[in-house]
């Protein structure tokens, strides 16, 4: 990267700020600069796009996504720490990269880029992934604010993310995923490419929205994902007992002794819209 960009290498920027990974913030910084790029490059064209990332760190990732020149660069940083690195990024790339420090949990989204095309791309802190990626998936306007999410989540999180039906990994992720966009896993990232290494492997997982999707309502969708799942190895007759259990399923046209990992997304909306 530094022969990429003219800046100092990731290391050294991280022992010159003394920026140690807090296992608090679900930190593990990416120092693979063949990684970076790799995932910047996996969102598509972002030459024409506003980047909203999120947990930049040391901003290893950050450099890739403006060396491959995205037009600019939103990046939500909750650790202070780190706001002195990447304002070096930022004054080597003037006016194309904006940082915010604050929590991504809490941050409006759709108010940071109004009317601009955005892709998402991000080395998600392992400890807000999921809840970030559910969050984006289920906004009530539809199709959403971004053309792209390209997000990196522990490889376990990532086959929940993909996964169809009849698959040990299915579950609420695989249908909301599965509802409003298509997604893919891109590739592994192996232990050993992050600062401190994790216990796991990472996958890069890419999604794209589906441009319209089986009507149904998110909350109603919400519910009867989290009541099947909740007791996945019962036959749904009993596990969606709270929602009106056979009466309920008899409207979706759904037969009762089924269990919740052999439903369709196609299923599971007609289940929602019965509810």
């Amino acid at each position: 990267m530094a022969a990429l960009d003219g800046l100092p290498p990731l290391r050294d920027v991280i022992q010159r700020h003394g920026l140690d990974a807090k296992k608090a913030l679900g930190q593990n910084f990416l120092l693979d600069l063949n990684l970076t790029q790799k995932i910047a490059r996996t969102a598509g064209p972002i030459e024409d796009h506003t980047v909203i990332e999120v947990g930049p760190g040391p901003g290893g990732l950050t450099r890739a996504i403006l060396a491959l020149g995205a037009k600019r660069v939103i990046a939500i940083e909750r650790d202070a720490r780190c706001l002195p690195a990447l304002a070096e990024i930022s004054e080597h790339y003037p006016g194309r990269l904006t940082v915010i420090e604050g929590d991504a949990l809490k941050t409006d989204f759709e108010a940071l880029a109004p009317g601009e095309p955005v892709r998402i791309i991000a080395n998600l802190p392992y400890n807000v992934g999921t809840q970030l990626l559910v969050n984006w998936l289920l906004p009530k306007a539809w199709p959403p604010f971004w053309d792209s999410l390209t997000l990196m989540f522990q490889r376990e999180v990532g086959l929940r993310i993909v996964a169809e039906e009849n698959d040990d990994h299915y579950g609420r992720l695989g249908v909301l995923s599965g509802w409003r966009t298509h997604a893919r896993m891109a590739f592994d990232v192996p232990p050993q490419a992050f600062t401190p290494p994790p216990k796991v492997t990472s996958s890069v997982v890419h999604l794209e929205p589906v441009a319209n999707p089986l009507p149904c309502d998110v909350a109603a969708l919400e519910r009867v994902t989290h009541a099947a799942f909740g007791q996945r190895r019962k036959m749904l007759r009993q596990s969606v007992k709270s929602l009106g259990g056979e009466a309920l399923l008899a409207r979706a046209d759904i037969d009762p002794q089924r269990r919740a990992e052999t439903l369709s997304v196609e299923e599971f909306v007609r289940l929602a819209n019965a509810l």
